[in-house]
């Protein structure tokens, strides 16, 4: 077991560079068993979701070579098994993603319910409405579901909310079907747009991603390709809360502004200063002031990833905000952990309401799931004392190298082990 242990340092100053987006990698590595090419990824992430996605394709028969730090190859000569086991998709949610691909592979698929962060039921309903559209028959038994398919047929599916994976599972189900298919309502997130290029390149013929109407041409075969991931978009707005909530000045690199608009107008809306280019962006948040709402929302709008950071930033800033929740239902594990800190937040229904207070006070507490983790994190930069984070390995699933990329642009953050505190 490790933890992260934070001093309040000051601001934060400097230049810091982002990483391959984890929500994108994750569908395009479970893409790969599409095809019995090789793929070459480009800007990969090294995070430990991406690892027990490696584990999982490799559990079909992918092969893995390490070409270098961030580019991967991946091929699958064939698929030696249709069923992904409890032990490998308890790990992560995403891990169900290669469900569509191997029933399009091979006719069936049999995937336990996937595991991840517990930030609510997160149903693989829609995915399976979008299978059995498809014409696969769907079976549940204790702890997996199967789906089976002589043949996918294309057809339309509706997706009565606009499920991310649903909408990338369903994509990769039929990109192999006999026909067109048509998903209304889908998902508009930049990772749908990654997949749908790398599918493209591959020979798919996959419109629309983007939109809320996507359609998809059957095609017989796919090629194997090269395709570079694009920047994690989350891991650009909390590098951009990092320089806000410690009053620095922070110029992050490698990112796509178009795709983190509503941080952007959120941040500017508190008095932070922001100097936007065509691939970096700027944060001086050396005259920010002011609490702000907000409201989280399918994409284009504020996203549910973001939200936790927010609220860290929300808990030291004038007035009292008002943080409403509308993706997933159990998404306020972190302020039991930010009210050990010091934060002034109370829970109305779907909201939680918000008092700056004029400092947080570190002390122990523990990382709920990825982003409460991010949120705890950058709390503690600003805490009197020391923060101490436990359970950052569900840091670690999301985040690349965080504590040294924090240290060079001066944070007093360092990673300890269990065994070395207990010798101290």
């Amino acid at each position: 077991m490790e933890k992260f242990i934070i001093k309040n340092n000051g601001p934060l100053l400097g230049r810091v560079r982002v990483n391959g987006a984890k929500n994108a990698v994750l569908p395009i590595m479970a893409a790969t068993l599409l095809t019995n090419e090789i793929c070459y990824l480009e800007n990969v992430p090294d995070l430990r979701d991406v690892k027990a996605m490696k584990e999982v394709i490799t559990h079909f028969g992918g092969e893995f070579i390490d070409i270098s730090k961030n580019e991967k190859s991946i091929k699958i000569k064939k698929i030696i098994t249709s069923e992904a086991p409890y032990e490998l998709v308890q790990k992560m949610r995403a891990s169900f993603f290669v469900m569509g691909p191997l029933l399009a592979k091979t006719g069936v698929a049999r995937v336990s319910l996937p595991g991840g962060c517990a930030i609510g039921a997160r149903p693989v309903d829609l995915h399976l409405k979008g299978f059995a559209a498809l014409g696969a028959e769907i079976t549940q038994g204790q702890g997996y579901i199967e789906a089976r398919a002589d043949e996918l047929i294309g057809s339309t599916v509706y997706l009565d909310f606009p499920s991310v994976g649903a909408t990338e599972n369903i994509m990769m189900a039929a990109v192999l079907a006999k026909g067109e298919t048509i998903i209304e309502n889908a998902a508009e997130e930049p990772e749908i747009i990654d997949l749908s290029n790398f599918l493209n390149k591959m020979g798919a013929n996959v419109r629309g991603a983007g939109t809320d109407t996507i359609r998809i041409e059957g095609v017989k075969t796919l090629k194997g390709t090269r395709h570079e991931i694009i920047p994690d978009r989350i891991e650009t707005g909390t590098y951009m809360v990092a320089a806000a909530i410690t009053r620095g000045d922070v110029v992050i690199e490698n990112i796509v502004p178009a795709h983190i608009k509503p941080v952007i107008a959120k941040l500017k809306e508190t008095g932070a200063d922001l100097e936007i280019g065509e691939d970096v962006i700027r944060v001086n948040a050396s005259n920010i002031r002011a609490s702000v709402d907000l409201t989280t929302l399918p994409y284009p709008g504020f996203p549910t990833d973001m939200q936790a950071q927010f609220m860290a930033l929300m808990t030291v800033l004038n007035g009292t905000s008002v943080i409403n929740e509308t993706v997933f239902e159990n998404r306020f594990m972190h302020i039991p952990e930010l009210s050990r800190l010091g934060a002034n937040i109370r829970i109305e229904g779907h909201s939680a309401i918000v008092r700056g207070v004029s400092q947080l006070e570190g002390s122990e507490v523990v990382a709920t799931d990825l982003r409460a983790g991010a949120a705890l994190v950058l709390a503690g930069l600003v805490a009197k004392g020391e923060t101490h984070v436990n359970n950052i390995y569900h840091i670690d699933r999301g985040y690349s190298n965080l504590e040294s990329n924090l240290r060079n642009l001066g944070a007093d953050i360092k990673r300890v082990t269990v065994e070395e505190i207990n010798q101290e």
